[in-house]
């Protein structure tokens, strides 16, 4: 089977790699050069995490995610995944963080619950101010996000796979499997998959309805040598501040400091707004300013824009209409499932799932079965 897919961010090559490793063709259509430095999955890293509220649906697929990801770091020789753990700090009494608990405990996932006093005195780059409850799930981390990226590249270029890069669609044929570039050529193949992220409303409207373009913004900070210690050993913060909610990547094994918030700017145009302002830098760093310690001494690096495709609800759509799947909306918590939903994807594609099992599983609606058992 001949299956074009058009994208090559972590959908799309997750996807092709998905099914190289069951021995079908792949045509990879990328629209800018390889990595796209304006695709959604290439940056530093993206969070592996396994916390997850009441949506137990996407609790449990953060466990596949893990198996899918084993297959793909023996497929490509190395992990290129740091497992540093995560807290979250919230004030009390927040109905996510006590809902992931319960979820965790419940699938006998290893979860802490520190007192705040204890969780400044063991990660003291945070301040204590406003926080009611501390909670650390030591089975989450970073992924190398744009190292992942190239390195499927690199993966499907020795299987065959050249990624056909500067090939921009304008026009798709979902009934034939098909695609008009901007240069009026015409690529068709048995089956067709778009993954093109927060370009996807603009190509498909009616499949990607209800999916907006968001422009986010992301700081690389470098700290003081006399916390630069204290960081290395930090495992991911989330804070969950309904005023200031925003995640910090700590440098592990070589990484940048990253902080950026959980709000969603829900607008802006993929294709322009790219270039972050000294405005952008000061409004990422307002928000963490008042939790992490001494910010204002921190070396900023660099601020970067990068837009997610979002739904009103944060879920992920997969809509197969004919003999193509659309895959859109997954937001900023998409990239850690990226290798699963490209096996899921790929298993739909030749015919091992039915459309409506993939749509409902990516949308997190198949929730694992775990004993109900009393919090410890």
């Amino acid at each position: 089977m001949k299956v074009v897919v058009v994208g090559a961010g972590i959908m799309g090559l997750s996807t092709a790699w998905a099914l190289k490793r069951r021995g079908h063709e792949v045509d990879v259509l990328e629209q800018g050069p390889f990595p796209n430095p304006l695709a959604s999955s290439v940056d530093d890293h993206r969070v592996l995490r396994r916390a997850y509220g009441p949506e137990l649906g996407y609790q449990a697929m953060v466990t596949e995610a893990y198996q899918s990801w084993s297959r793909l770091w023996a497929d490509l020789g190395r992990s290129l995944y740091v497992e540093t753990g995560v807290l979250y700090v919230s004030r009390s009494g927040d109905p996510w963080l006590a809902a992931s608990v319960e979820g965790l405990a419940a699938a006998e996932i290893a979860v802490e619950r520190i007192e705040p006093d204890e969780a400044v005195r063991r990660f003291p780059v945070i301040l204590p101010e406003g926080i009611g409850q501390a909670v650390h799930v030591p089975s989450s981390g970073p992924l190398r996000a744009g190292e992942i990226v190239a390195a499927l590249g690199r993966w499907l270029a020795a299987k065959g796979t050249a990624i056909r890069t500067r090939t921009r669609v304008v026009a798709v044929e979902p009934a034939h499997a098909a695609v008009i570039l901007a240069d009026g050529t015409r690529v068709a193949g048995d089956r067709l998959v778009l993954a093109a992220g927060p370009w996807s409303p603009g190509l498909v409207p009616a499949l990607a309805a209800g999916v907006t373009p968001s422009r986010q913004l992301v700081t690389y900070l470098e700290p003081p040598p006399d916390l630069a210690a204290a960081w290395q050993a930090m495992p991911v913060l989330a804070d969950l501040s309904p005023d200031a909610s925003f995640y910090a990547v700590p440098p592990a094994s070589g990484m940048r400091l990253k902080i950026a918030g959980h709000t969603f700017s829900l607008a802006g145009d993929p294709d322009r707004e790219r270039v972050a302002t000294a405005a952008d830098t000061e409004t990422v760093l307002a928000i963490a300013r008042g939790r992490v310690r001494d910010l204002r001494r921190f070396r900023v690096l660099e601020t970067k824009t990068c837009f997610y495709d979002v739904t009103a609800d944060e879920r992920f759509l997969a809509a197969t209409v004919d003999r193509t799947v659309v895959l859109t909306g997954f937001s900023g918590h998409g990239f850690k499932f990226g290798a699963i939903v490209g096996e899921k994807v790929a298993a739909a594609v030749i015919g091992e799932m039915l459309p409506a099992a993939l749509a409902a599983w990516a949308a997190g609606r198949v929730a694992a079965k775990v004993p109900r058992r009393p919090l410890p």
